[in-house]
């Protein structure tokens, strides 16, 4: 991303996020579970200069520091602290999964804050409350005496987590995230979000995959019927279509974001 890599310090904790700058109207991205500030690099190259995307390493992700606690209020409060310390009055919110839910969160409950949301395969319906669906990184360790040593370790995810791998001080590598944390976080995820999806009339984009693993089609009409001046984006793919379809998903985000302004 051509942007500034910059960190905000909140209650002693490093919050690490990418701006790619400029006097285009301010865009808040936030990535989901197992990702990072990069996952919209290429968006933000493809908006510039119309559009200022400011992309944060969430918390316990990337090159943020890890919390004691990734509850939906955490989430939030964490956007709006980097929102307030770029001094940007307005923004709109764009997030993928559990950064969606996070993106119409901060709507709900910041709404003259948010100018307009994208739902980007966020879920709104409640889900099941049992084991979370990222358990199985459990089983990953977090830390390894070196990069390959970390690549065996998790396996079949080397491919997408291998260029996000980070090496520690003492010449350790890491993971982009901590597997606890991760499934803390996501369990968190769980619940009733339709009061915070319906409470605002902003402008809004749901992005939809044809085959997703997270959001039926059913769901996904429900989503949209529910909430006023909501449009939808059908993407082929699955509940990764912006990475595994980028060209599409960013033609659906601008084609949207020019009926703002």
């Amino acid at each position: 991303m051509n942007g500034t890599r910059s960190n905000l310090g909140i209650d002693g904790r490093r919050l690490s996020y990418l701006d790619s700058g400029g006097p285009g109207h301010p865009l808040l991205a936030l990535h989901g579970h197992l990702s990072e500030a990069d996952a919209w690099s290429d968006l933000a190259e493809a908006l510039a200069p119309d559009w200022r995307v400011i992309t944060p390493d969430q918390r316990g992700h990337g090159d943020s520091d890890r919390a004691s606690s990734y509850t939906r209020d955490d989430y939030v409060a964490d956007a709006i602290a980097l929102l307030d310390h770029l001094k940007i009055d307005q923004a709109v919110t764009l997030g993928h999964s559990g950064g969606a839910i996070t993106a119409f969160q901060i709507a709900a409950r910041h709404p003259t804050r948010v100018t307009a949301i994208i739902n980007v395969e966020g879920p709104v319906c409640d889900l099941d409350d049992g084991p979370s669906a990222l358990s199985f990184v459990r089983s990953m360790p977090y830390t390894a005496p070196d990069r390959q040593a970390l690549l065996t370790a998790i396996g079949p995810l080397a491919p997408i987590l291998g260029d996000k791998l980070r090496q520690t001080p003492t010449g350790a590598w890491r993971l982009p995230f901590h597997p606890e944390d991760t499934i803390t976080s996501e369990q968190g995820t769980h619940g009733d979000h339709w009061p915070d999806w319906t409470s605002t009339t902003c402008p809004a984009l749901f992005v939809l995959a044809t085959h997703s693993q997270v959001i039926t089609q059913e769901q996904g009409r429900q989503i949209i019927a529910s909430r006023p001046n909501t449009h939808v984006a059908e993407l082929d793919g699955d509940h990764f279509a912006h990475a595994t379809n980028p060209e599409a998903f960013t033609t659906a985000v601008k084609t949207f974001l020019a009926t703002l302004h």
